[in-house]
Order: structure tokens, then C-alpha cells, then sequence
């Protein structure tokens, strides 16, 4: 028989590492998980063509319908219901202001965001004890004829600050949406600071609902040392953007790190236990193959499943540098929002600088900013209907 033969037939033989390693591979890539992740939205298995329509009107309508309770929570909700504590007494110097900004959609107006956000910050802010975890705020920014219905509700129970006549006259030059957007944002930073001088700030959207444990996690990132030298914490990232196989670089030594760990975990239990009778041995071939082996399965599952892991206590949360996209949801620590709105105060916004990559430009050019995020997210974005943009006819998940 040829040598090759012999090599080759040596290497197919079950006992070999070799074929072990291709068994497993072809298993698992190509069985376990497609079988496992087809229906997760965020791992790459999934079947769009199948699942993403139904999937996408199930969100919607469970929002629809959140927004329908939310619109009937406040309708029916009596002063006196609210007044331990009433919300609209907001006190001086808090730990924390919750500034919510909003504005009036044209579309998607059933869904009442506005609503649902107040609602769930109300349920979770008595959650410090005998003081609220935060104050809460609203910023109306709607400058159009007609009014915010929802804002104009929530009056009753929360104080809602506007534009006086004369600061909507001068705000009346025409610009751009995203230079709206941004003066809008400036507007709500200052006049929540100038109303009740915080310690702390949060910035919510309208459409940016928070997380049962969203003031547990903010109060411990607080007590963290970097939060004295941040300019701004995002709580919210695109799950669709949080995969391993992107620029953020400490994303690839966080993936390298996880499967070199999951590797030398597997040897560890082979040596004390081996069912299948298997041929690895802590070599360096080996030990490399499993590391490329775990951090193929993980990143095709689907790092943002492997974030919720983290949501089992507040010290757990990641704080990582920042990323640029998006700010439904940013905690400014001190007196850092004076110092956003300064920045965002001095650029002028369009489409490809939105106030976002403003903010993100910002902390890595002025010398001493820093800037952070925080995962897993500490809110969910259930705005499928833009207040500022374009919207299809039936948004879709992805």
C-alpha cells in the first residue's frame, strides 16, 4: 500500500484527533446549532425568510397592546393614586434626574411610547427604599401645530417643561432633522440641570423602555471609580451590533479570551473525565483548534444571548469603551451633561454627524473625556415608529 494510503487511513481512523475534531465540528455547525439558533434573532442561523414577518408583528402588536394598558393607566390614574410620592414635585439637588424627551409621532401614534416609558419608571423608581431612586422629568419638544396628547396627559403627574413662546420663535429657523434633533436634546440637558441641580443625569428617549433592574445597575455604575471620569455611559446598543466580529477591539480580545477559557475548561474535565474515550491532550494544536472551536459557536449562537448571563447581578454589567452608534439612553455622570451640551452646542448636525457621532468624536479628541458603555443593554427600544425619520410601512426587527 501507497505511504499516502497509509497516512490518510491512519488520520480517518476514529481514534485520531483529526477525525474526532472534524466529527465534532460537523456536529455541532452543522446539526446542534442550526437545530438550536434558527428561531434567534440575533444569532447567525437564524431564518429570516421564515420567522422574521411573524416575529416582527408579534413585537408589534405585544407593544400595541402595552401602549393600550399604559393609555388606560393614565387615563384612569387619579391625582390622589399618585400623590405617595406625586411625581410632579420635583426636589432639589437629587442623586438622579430621569430627563425623558419626547416629541409627537405622526405615525405609530396607538403605540403611546411616552405612556408605556412613564408607566415603567414609575413601577421601578420606589425600588431604593424609603427615598424615590431618581426624579423624573419630562421635556416636550414637539414645535409642530399640533400638541403631544401623550405629554399633555402625563401633566397631571409629572412636571413636563417646554420651550417658552419666545425661545419656540427663535428655535423657528429651518435646519435639518438631525441639527433638530440635537438642539431639541441640548435644550432638555440644560433646562433639566438649570430646574433641579442633579448630582447625576439620565437621558431617555420616549421610545426607551427601561429594564426591571435599570436603577439597581445605574446606581452601582455610579459607585464605580470610572464613573468620576466619564463624560457619558451609553445603556443602550443595537443587539444587532453587539456581535464579536466587529472594530470595537476589545470585543476580539474579550472573544479570544472566552475561548481559550471554554478550551482549557474542556481539557481540564478530560482528564478527570472522558466518556467518549477521546484522543485531545493538552497540546498546543489542541488547545488552539478548541479555541477557534468556542469562539466560532459563539459568535454564530449569538453574543447578545451570551450578555444575558450577565443580568444575574448589577456587578456583573460590562463597562467597555464606547461605541459610537445611537442614544436612546445615556447616564451623565457630575456635571458632565453641561459639558455635553456645550460640545453638541459648538457642531453642527446632518446626516452622516448626528448628535451621537458628535458626542462619540468628542470624547476621544478633547484631551481628559472618556466615554463608556455598559452591556448587557438596560433598556429595551420599542420605538419601531420614528418621530424624526422615515418610516416603512410595517417595521420590521431587523
Amino acid at each position: 500500500m501507497p505511504r499516502w494510503k497509509v497516512v490518510f487511513s491512519q488520520y480517518l481512523r476514529w481514534s485520531s484527533p483529526v477525525t474526532q475534531a472534524l466529527g465534532v465540528s460537523i456536529v455541532t455547525f452543522c446539526v446542534v446549532l442550526p437545530l438550536s439558533c434558527h428561531r434567534l434573532l440575533y444569532s447567525y442561523y437564524f431564518i429570516k425568510s421564515m420567522y422574521l414577518d411573524s416575529m416582527s408583528e408579534e413585537v408589534l402588536k405585544e407593544s400595541l397592546d402595552r401602549g393600550q394598558e399604559a393609555l388606560r393607566f393614565w387615563q384612569g390614574a387619579s391625582t390622589a393614586a399618585l400623590a405617595s410620592p406625586r411625581f410632579g414635585e420635583v426636589t432639589q439637588n437629587p442623586e438622579l434626574l430621569v430627563t425623558v424627551v419626547t416629541a409627537s409621532r405622526n405615525e405609530g401614534r396607538d403605540f403611546h411610547y411616552l405612556l408605556q416609558v412613564m408607566q415603567q419608571l414609575s413601577s421601578i423608581v420606589g425600588g431604593c427604599g424609603e427615598r424615590r431612586c431618581a426624579e423624573l422629568l419630562i421635556c416636550d419638544v414637539e414645535s409642530g401645530p399640533q400638541e403631544n396628547q401623550d405629554a399633555k396627559l402625563l401633566e397631571a403627574h409629572f412636571r413636563v417643561i417646554r420651550r417658552s413662546p419666545q425661545e419656540q420663535q427663535s428655535n423657528q429657523d429651518y435646519v435639518n432633522t438631525f441639527e433638530k434633533e440635537k438642539r431639541d436634546y441640548v435644550f432638555c440637558l440644560r433646562k433639566g440641570w438649570e430646574l433641579v441641580r442633579p448630582r447625576n443625569v439620565v437621558v431617555l428617549e420616549d421610545d426607551a423602555l427601561p429594564r426591571q433592574d435599570f436603577f439597581g445597575v445605574v446606581k452601582d455604575l455610579l459607585s464605580r471609580r470610572f464613573a468620576l471620569q466619564t463624560l457619558y455611559v451609553k445603556l443602550y446598543h443595537p443587539e444587532r451590533l453587539q456581535r464579536y466580529w466587529n472594530p470595537e477591539p476589545y470585543r476580539i480580545l474579550e472573544w479570544v479570551g472566552l475561548g481559550l477559557v471554554a478550551a482549557t475548561a474542556l481539557f481540564l474535565t478530560i482528564l478527570y473525565w472522558n466518556p467518549c474515550s477521546s484522543s485531545f491532550t493538552l497540546s498546543a494544536s489542541h488547545l488552539l483548534f478548541f479555541t477557534l472551536y468556542f469562539m466560532a459557536a459563539t459568535e454564530l449562537l449569538g453574543r447578545h444571548y451570551l450578555l444575558e448571563v450577565r443580568r444575574l447581578s448589577p456587578q456583573l454589567y460590562a463597562v467597555s469603551p464606547a461605541t459610537e452608534c445611537c442614544t436612546p439612553a445615556m447616564l451623565y455622570p457630575g456635571n458632565a451633561s453641561q459639558r455635553v451640551a456645550e460640545y453638541l452646542d459648538s457642531s453642527f448636525c446632518f446626516k452622516g454627524n448626528a448628535k451621537d457621532i458628535v458626542l462619540y468624536h468628542m470624547a476621544r479628541t478633547v484631551h481628559g473625556e472618556r466615554s463608556h458603555s455598559v452591556e448587557p443593554n438596560l433598556i429595551t427600544h420599542i420605538g419601531a415608529y420614528s418621530s424624526v425619520r422615515a418610516n416603512p410601512a410595517r417595521p420590521k426587527l431587523l
